[in-house]
């Protein structure tokens, strides 16, 4: 199947001016100011003109199975796919929270493998909130190094009083295991943390850093917006190379700081933008506790935060080049996958979004299918009606 972009605005997502951009499968074959096709081949031409083109995006913390944990009645459902691609994720890396009774790696695994064949790119986190972590192989290590889909280990809980509490030595094992099995398998054997509202936020992971050869770039904490004294503490970690991934606020949930805010607070502080993510915590329960620990209020995650967040932050605090990066090239980086994905460029996987000038999404395609057009869902899951 040929498909041809025309006339669009490319952000790659660097600002490439006007191009033509052809696809061939799966694949982006060529972008050129302009590509004609011999008349004998048939391709599917999708006019962008007056439009933005950009790489699809890259959630890297969803709840694809489920989430919860609170209580029996905070189980979150199974994610769609028709959500995904209403939010222009074309990849998603899955994990497991609180709950690792109910939710198992090898459901979490399942899941992945079957939005994968519904149409989009789907990567997994081994392991839960808990410490020992919980695996598919009986290692983290081998999980990574073994497993295609696992890219690290995550979301593990810190500073929270949901956490098993992990100690020091712990946490060291962990990110030993994860490098380890990240080396053996090329991948990017990284740590997924789960930051609570515990004032010890950051304060293992610097000591780690500080006192142990494991580099700083192993580490992905994310929530840091939770709170404007969590933010700060994650500036002085970004300082030292830490890389930090941002929660999209939610509706009726009122512990996040909107993105907007806290990336001009990062940025403000000399935190490099090459650094920053944003990720949805789709599916995933988001209670609020009281000093006591008891759930006052339940909100959940949804993936079209991810959307939302990231139109408020391009259209009002950075150019659009650079909110981009937030949630194509970075994610794709800090995930071990930026061969593949995150960028637009010939012999990279067909992900793209097109969007009209205001940033409504228009046009969905993931692995050269198109799923979404002209306001009209295409692609829906197998039990979707």
């Amino acid at each position: 199947m040929f498909t041809l972009i025309k006339n669009g605005r490319v952000y790659a997502p660097e600002n490439l001016g006007e191009k033509d951009i052809l696809l061939v499968g799966q694949t982006i074959a060529h972008i050129a100011d302009t590509i004609d096709l011999p008349k004998s081949l048939s391709a599917r031409c999708i006019s962008a003109e007056g439009q933005i083109v950009t790489p699809g995006f890259i959630d890297l913390h969803v709840h694809i199975a489920g989430g919860g944990g609170e209580s029996p009645a905070t189980r979150t459902p199974e994610i769609q796919l028709s959500k995904i691609v209403k939010a222009g994720v074309t990849t998603v890396i899955g994990c497991l929270g609180t709950d690792n009774v109910t939710r198992t790696p090898e459901s979490l695994l399942a899941k992945a493998v079957q939005l994968d064949e519904e149409g989009i790119s789907t990567f997994i986190y081994t392991g839960t909130y808990q410490v020992p972590p919980d695996t598919i192989t009986g290692s983290v290590r081998k999980d990574i190094a073994l497993i295609p889909k696992v890219v690290g280990i995550g979301e593990l809980a810190i500073a929270d009083h949901r956490s098993s509490q992990p100690t020091y030595d712990e946490l060291c094992r962990i990110a030993a295991e994860a490098r380890v099995g990240g080396m053996i398998g090329g991948k990017a054997g990284v740590v997924h943390l789960h930051l609570g509202s515990g004032a010890r936020g950051l304060t293992q992971i610097m000591r780690i850093v500080n006192e142990t050869e494991i580099p700083v770039g192993q580490f992905l904490p994310t929530h840091v917006s939770r709170s404007p004294e969590l933010l700060e503490q994650a500036i002085e970690f970004a300082k030292v190379g830490g890389n930090l991934d941002l929660t999209a606020e939610t509706e009726n949930v009122d512990f996040l700081m909107p993105v907007k805010d806290a990336v001009s607070r990062l940025l403000e502080a000399g935190v490099p933008l090459g650094q920053l993510t944003i990720s949805s915590d789709s599916n995933g329960s988001m209670p609020t506790f009281d000093e006591h620990g008891r759930l006052i209020k339940m909100g959940v995650g949804e993936i079209r935060n991810l959307y939302t967040a990231w139109k408020k932050l391009a259209m009002s605090a950075i150019p659009l080049e650079d909110a981009l990066q937030l949630v194509t090239s970075n994610p794709a980086k800090r995930m071990g996958i930026f061969a593949q994905k995150g960028t637009l460029e010939p012999g990279k996987d067909a992900d793209l979004v097109i969007f009209d000038d205001d940033l409504t999404m228009t046009t969905v395609i993931a692995k050269g299918r198109l799923m979404f057009h002209e306001g009209r869902l295409l692609a829906k899951g197998t039990f979707e009606e």
